[in-house]
């Protein structure tokens, strides 16, 4: 690798829509996420980024029958989270962000704080 040479990031809105489950064989576009982040050329979150400007590092939950709710992407240890209120109790862990690209296509399981896992679809990238 060339020494001067610097990997850029860009902001970018992601949505992130309900995979299969038993409950939604077809997965469900209307529980969805809607998140604003820096990631690279190859979907990786740009850390450096977030840390820099955390305000700016964004989820929106969009669920049926049910407020929307809009917080913050935080790092919360090793992982990556959403978080809605001070505090880790409504925390929505993303299990293995820190090493899987939110690329159009991809795959991440979320944890509600419950417990509960639920597969997610990176279903659009834009600028």
């Amino acid at each position: 690798m060339d020494a001067g040479f610097h990997r850029a990031s860009e902001w970018k809105i992601i949505r992130l829509e309900l995979a299969r489950t038993p409950e939604y064989p077809s997965g469900s576009a209307s529980r969805a996420y809607i998140l604003r982040l820096p990631v690279y050329e190859d979907g990786m979150i740009d850390e450096d980024a977030v840390k820099e400007h955390r305000s700016m590092a964004t989820v929106r939950r969009f669920w049926p029958n049910e407020p929307d709710q809009q917080g913050y992407v935080v790092r919360a240890g090793d992982h990556w989270a959403f978080s809605y209120r001070v505090g880790e109790d409504d925390d929505e862990s993303l299990f293995h962000l820190e090493t899987h690209p939110l690329a159009l296509g991809e795959f991440v399981t979320l944890t509600e704080p419950d417990g509960r896992q639920f597969p997610f679809k990176v279903a659009e990238v834009a600028r």
